[in-house]
């Protein structure tokens, strides 16, 4: 009766270290997993600085667009690889309230105006920011929205655009001459995106345009990565399908700019 008690206790005592072995390691596991997932699989190479035409947003968001900007606005500024880096990092408006009246002027929310203008902001922060982050320059929201800022005026495309006798117009533009006028002033060849023609008798739209900088935050021609990955390619379209509006890189030929309502009045 001793001998079976005694067995008895032992047992417990091995299926209690046994549990408490397993809880260790599924634990260990899951710390593991989240150390991979926030910093190991979501190396970058390049950042896209993005700008978008509000008139030609809107032209294919019409339900929601209101009384647009006509001059070009920040999208965002993106790593060259699907966000969310770090989704325990949560966006915090306090962080950046000394560049509201600036986010608020070259950063709007075109597509969903509200009185809650941050949803934007936030979407832009934990899905790129958390990942560009991983440079020092970039490793807090002031720092991202505020050098994000920083490249706009620098970019300054808008006066840019209208320097180089490129305006909104009822008239097309060639997409080469776009190309190669920005390339001449830039030094580098951006990213051009088109909203495509709904009917066949249709022009291009004039959409987006998008600067490229290195890791060290030098402008650089928005080329594919030296190995092309079709798994990144496709993770970064995905990502911002929803915020392109079915954008897509233009194709050779004619390009419609289209002029706010503003201006046509």
């Amino acid at each position: 009766m001793l001998m079976s008690k005694g067995f008895n206790t032992m047992q417990s005592k091995i299926t209690h270290v046994f549990v408490l072995g397993s809880l260790c390691l599924t634990f260990y596991c899951l710390c593991t997993a989240d150390k991979f997932y926030n910093r190991g699989n979501h190396e970058w190479t390049k950042l896209f600085m993005v700008q978008h035409w509000p008139p030609t947003v809107c032209k294919e968001v019409e339900n929601d667009c209101r009384d647009p900007p006509d001059y070009w606005t920040i999208h965002g500024l993106w790593p060259d690889k699907a966000g969310e880096c770090n989704r325990s990092w949560h966006f915090n408006l306090d962080e950046i309230k000394d560049l509201l009246p600036d986010m608020r002027h070259f950063w709007p929310d075109i597509i969903h105006p509200s009185p809650n203008r941050s949803q934007f902001w936030k979407h832009e922060w934990e899905k790129h920011g958390t990942c560009a982050a991983q440079l020092d320059v970039l490793n807090s929201q002031r720092k991202y929205f505020g050098k994000c800022l920083e490249f706009y005026k620098t970019l300054d495309l808008n006066s840019v655009l209208l320097k180089l006798g490129i305006e909104p117009s009822v008239s097309y533009y060639q997409l080469e001459d776009i190309k190669n006028a920005l390339t001449s002033m830039y030094g580098v060849i951006p990213k051009i995106q088109c909203l495509p023609p709904e009917q066949e008798e249709d022009v291009q739209a004039l959409g987006q345009i998008e600067f490229c900088f290195t890791k060290d935050l030098h402008l650089r021609n928005c080329t594919e990565p030296e190995v092309y990955s079709p798994f990144l390619q496709d993770a970064l379209l995905t990502d911002e399908a929803s915020m392109s509006h079915g954008l897509s890189v233009c194709e050779d030929g004619p390009v419609f700019y289209p002029p706010s309502e503003k201006m046509y009045h």
